[in-house]
């Protein structure tokens, strides 16, 4: 995958792309992926002028501050990080990211963590953004870049919350089912860092965040469980996650959240807090950013496109049942859009894990819709409908995989399939049929992105 905002790369694409529809798909899913890399949309939202820097609709005048300083975390962050030093240059003064897809940059140190589950070297780079924050003053200009993955790179536990027991809670919160909102009220109560506290570290600086939404909704309080931004969510809706996912955390855990729900610990800051005064937060790119390119690419080929919704969740397994649906019902009667076509569609699933297997959510929805198509495939001779799913980060889950690519071809025995899904063990099972999509870190990180395409 191209680390520079140029076209990504699908490792064995030519293999892959045996249809026309194959083909297609896959154009959408790199138009989509090429249009969110930070290179582009940095550039886009982001301009200056001597002393006066653009950010999306707002004007800054820089050279009324001392320093301007540049940190952030997430999967994009080392990208974003870098196409503000080709915007700015020399203007900014030094700076510290935490990723997982390092890029090179000059005056903005990168630093490495992990994704999903937090690992101790994220601890340490998150020490060093905190540290950076706790220095910033009036005369500090802040540029945070706030993107997905932020939550897990940028763990910074709060006292007597061990790595350990962060780790041991996410996990078990990722297993649950719940969705990122849900899980990031509880990262946003355990944690030094998320919930509005990088900002409270920065003041009174002035802090300017650049987001890039990998959420469903954009709700800058949940990207990278807001670190910038006011905090709505409370102790106590943090430990009625935890009850109705039935997560058995860590005592440290549940010992914080109670405390903080009897009012022993102070919460997160919210909307009403003055240190807000003095920041602000652009969304500069989100999931409709992928899905615009995307539709564009199946126009250019001549085909007609549809959006369904930037906003899909819910099981991913059973979200694929009704986008087949819609597929089949545009091939056998037009609507709701004529073939040929791309119907498109954001947001992002979930898995409950019950099984101890390979796989991912885009991974499980491209099983699930494999095996619809399987069905009409039967019932028709043929059903013409082609399906990707991918994770834009490029890892979908826990795996190398950003997704799949599927047809009718896919599934040759439904039991294995539906073994596959029962045991949550979509990659193995995609691995050995050639539908895997590999890409590598895109750099760009925009929640997921489903093709299908009707001939």
């Amino acid at each position: 995958m191209s680390g520079g905002g140029g076209r990504p790369a699908i490792r064995g694409r030519d293999g892959l792309a045996t249809t026309e529809a194959r083909d297609l798909a896959l154009d959408c899913v790199e138009a989509g992926i090429e249009a969110g890399h930070p290179a582009t949309v940095v550039s886009d939202a982001v301009s200056l002028d001597g002393d006066a820097l653009r950010v999306a609709d707002e004007t800054y005048d820089i050279g009324e501050y001392d320093e301007v300083v540049v940190l952030g975390g997430g999967n994009a962050a080392a990208h974003v990080a870098a196409a503000l030093e080709t915007t700015l240059g020399d203007r900014i003064d030094r700076g510290v990211v935490v990723t997982d897809d390092p890029t090179g940059t000059e005056s903005v140190t990168v630093r490495e963590g992990d994704h999903p589950v937090p690992s101790e070297r994220g601890v340490e780079a998150a020490r060093e953004v905190r540290a950076l924050a706790d220095e910033a003053d009036e005369e500090t200009f802040v540029l945070v870049a706030v993107t997905g993955g932020g939550s897990a790179l940028l763990p910074a536990p709060a006292e007597a919350v061990s790595l350990a027991d962060l780790r041991s809670v996410t996990d078990a919160l990722l297993d649950s089912g719940a969705t990122i909102s849900e899980i990031n009220a509880v990262r946003k109560h355990i944690s030094k860092i998320k919930g509005g506290r990088l900002a409270r570290r920065a003041a009174p600086a002035t802090v300017v965040s650049l987001i890039l939404s990998d959420v469903v909704g954009d709700d800058p309080s949940v990207v990278a469980s807001g670190p910038t931004s006011p905090d709505g969510s409370t102790f106590e809706e943090a430990l009625s996650v935890l009850a109705r996912y039935d997560v058995d955390a860590p005592t440290a855990v549940t010992s914080r959240l109670e405390r903080g729900a009897a009012g022993d610990t102070a919460e997160t800051p919210g909307p009403s807090d003055p240190l807000f005064a003095r920041v602000t937060n652009h969304g500069i790119a989100d999931g409709t950013t992928v899905l615009d390119a995307a539709r564009d690419a199946a126009r250019e080929r001549g085909y007609g496109a549809l959006v369904l919704s930037s906003r899909v969740r819910g099981e991913a397994r059973e979200a694929a049942k009704t986008h087949v649906a819609i597929a089949e019902e545009a091939l056998a009667t037009g609507d709701p859009v004529e073939p040929p076509a791309a119907i498109l569609s954001g947001g992002e699933t979930t898995v409950t894990v019950r099984g101890d297997g390979e796989g991912g959510p885009n991974q499980e929805f491209a099983v699930s819709a494999a095996l619809e198509l399987d069905s009409v495939a039967t019932a028709q001779s043929e059903s013409g409908i082609a399906v990707a799913a991918v994770d834009t980060d490029g890892s979908d889950g826990a795996t190398d995989a950003a997704g799949a690519l599927v047809d009718e071809a896919t599934v040759e025995d439904a039991a294995s399939a539906r073994a596959a899904l029962a045991g949550n063990d979509a990659y193995p099972y995609l691995d050995a049929r050639n539908a895997l999509l590999v890409t590598g870190p895109t750099g760009t990180n925009l929640n997921d992105l489903r093709v299908l395409v009707v001939e």
